[in-house]
């Protein structure tokens, strides 16, 4: 079906247009570097909600998580569960509240920083933003990718230019405007989001003779799963995979816990929990917060499901096959097909105010990690400016670099990747830095480092959806994987994260147990001892 370019251009130039009215806002409240770093600690509490959500919930999602809930089924629901529990509630509640207090206690004004603060330690600080400035572009790009194929499909435009001109556009008020402009126009996108999301689910059921039809007739298609996915544990689109499957494992350790878990480490994500003045903003916050990941990725799932009814009753094929075999075409091929012009149109925002919100944040992260932590060595925030606007321009183009070499059918798990990274090298010192009177330094150095080591190891030589395309331990030991099932399919953070948590326990145990004179100098100053100090 095809849109009418001129009701496209229109509507897209106009949603433009608020954009950069809201960046220019951004732009006349940023005065000092605290402002671009931390938004001057002032954000209202709804804004909060909605950038931090509409910076979790991105094309990776809609687009990526979406497709992969075609192929794999509604056992990603779970993920829903563990997003809100663990991305919210745990995340804010916990999380948050301590990150603020402590936080603005410091004046810590990025991730690493807060890391490199609350430990006394230059090397958390760095080795902290040397994983953002390497992890972070595969996100970046695997954001870039999902936005630039829909804006391809729908506006019938070339892969590249939409890519180049995608980034170029959400860099323009990054770069001038820092974390106010990000989260202002966040909270735009944010509430398009919802409104995109929840009218999609409701054409969906209409289109499909609504709920139960549609569910029914998505359980009767459990008989279509081909001969090698009900080998590898597939057992229909509406139940969990055989357990202790290959399948069963990809869902379960990548998808669910790999993402569920990760999201509390997530630098772009705890920066926002420093932007706001008090606690109440944060309870505040949660109230929004949750109803819109519950919204955004069950939506997502449910529907990403359910293209297979359409998909089957309209061209006889599974969704994957009349997407092209492509996951990452599955959710556009879908919109494009089966909705009505005007939706084509509100859902090309959807996923424009998707991208845009994520990537904006991940722009902004790196770059302030680059420029004010790795160049500025975390000095006065007043050298950082020019420094971070300058990193973030070097880091859009290396993330725009890297989308043209990711194969396809990559963002999920490269959103995946990034959040088990995370997970496994920062989450354990992230906590002992909020909770402990003591944190110990060297047990959060040994953390991040094993975390780290680990993580790396497992992806290049034993995790086969990473280790077979890197080549690596094909090209040192002649076998794409030097272990066998089920281990080439368990997520390399099932291992880190439990590893990169005892070395902290054990080291932290041993040092409560050696004489202050012999351990002083690895023990960092507290944090909660700062405020008796202050």
């Amino acid at each position: 079906m095809a849109v009418d370019s001129s009701i496209m251009t229109v509507v897209t130039v106009l949603y433009l247009i608020v954009i950069l009215l809201l960046a220019y806002i951004g732009y006349c409240k940023t005065k000092k570097a605290e402002d671009y770093m931390v938004a001057g600690r002032r954000i209202n509490p709804l804004v909060l909600a909605l950038s931090y959500g509409a910076t979790f919930i991105s094309t990776s999602a809609i687009v990526g998580f979406g497709g992969t809930a075609a192929y794999l089924g509604m056992g990603l629901l779970w993920l829903t569960v563990l997003n809100i529990g663990i991305g919210i509630l745990i995340a804010f509640v916990v999380f948050g509240k301590k990150t603020r207090e402590i936080g603005h206690r410091l004046n810590a004004v990025t991730f690493p920083d807060l890391l490199g603060k609350c430990y006394n330690s230059s090397f958390l600080r760095d080795a902290s933003a040397v994983i953002i400035m390497i992890g972070m572009p595969l996100y970046t790009a695997a954001i870039l990718i999902g936005g630039a194929r829909f804006i391809e499909t729908t506006l019938n435009m070339s892969y590249n230019t939409a890519l180049i001109g995608f980034a170029v556009i959400v860099a323009a008020y990054v770069i001038i405007g820092g974390l106010i402009a990000v989260m202002y126009t966040d909270a735009l996108q944010g509430s398009l989001m919802a409104i995109g999301m929840t009218i999609l689910l409701v054409l969906t059921y209409v289109k499909l003779g609504g709920i139960s039809a549609a569910h029914e007739s998505l359980s009767m298609l459990s008989g279509n799963v081909s001969e090698g996915l009900r080998a590898a544990g597939h057992t229909g689109w509406i139940s969990m995979p055989t357990m202790g499957s290959s399948i069963w494992y990809t869902l379960v350790t990548t998808i669910v816990l790999g993402v569920g878990i990760g999201v509390l480490a997530q630098p772009q994500l705890i920066v926002r929990f420093m932007t706001v003045k008090s606690d109440r903003s944060l309870n505040r916050a949660v109230l929004v917060g949750g109803p819109f990941i519950l919204l955004m990725t069950g939506v997502a799932f449910t529907v990403g499901a359910l293209t297979n009814v359409y998909f089957y009753n309209s061209t006889g094929e599974m969704s994957l096959a009349a997407a092209g075999g492509n996951i990452d075409s599955i959710i556009p091929t879908y919109i494009n097909s089966a909705m009505p012009d005007i939706f084509i149109v509100i859902f090309m925002l959807v996923l424009l105010s998707a991208a845009m919100s994520t990537l904006s944040s991940l722009f902004h992260t790196m770059g302030t990690a680059v420029g004010h932590d790795l160049l500025n060595r975390g000095g006065d925030t007043k050298n950082s400016l020019m420094k971070s606007q300058m990193a973030t321009v070097i880091m859009i183009v290396a993330s725009v670099l890297v989308a043209y070499v990711l194969p396809g059918g990559i963002i999920a798990r490269a959103t995946a990747m990034f959040m088990g990274l995370c997970a496994s090298a920062l989450l354990p010192s992230f906590v002992m830095a909020l909770y402990s009177k003591r944190p110990s330094k060297l047990a959060a150095k040994a953390s991040l480092v094993t975390g780290a080591a680990i993580w790396f190891a497992w992806t290049a030589f034993v995790h086969v959806k990473e280790a077979e395309p890197l080549g690596i331990s094909q090209a040192i030991f002649g076998k794409s994987a030097l272990l066998e099932f089920p281990w080439v399919v368990v997520d390399p953070l099932v291992l880190a994260l439990p590893l990169s948590t005892l070395v902290l326990v054990g080291i932290w145990i041993i040092e409560k147990r050696t004489p202050a004179t012999q351990a002083s100098e690895d023990v960092a100053v507290p944090a909660l001892a700062l405020e008796e100090e202050i």
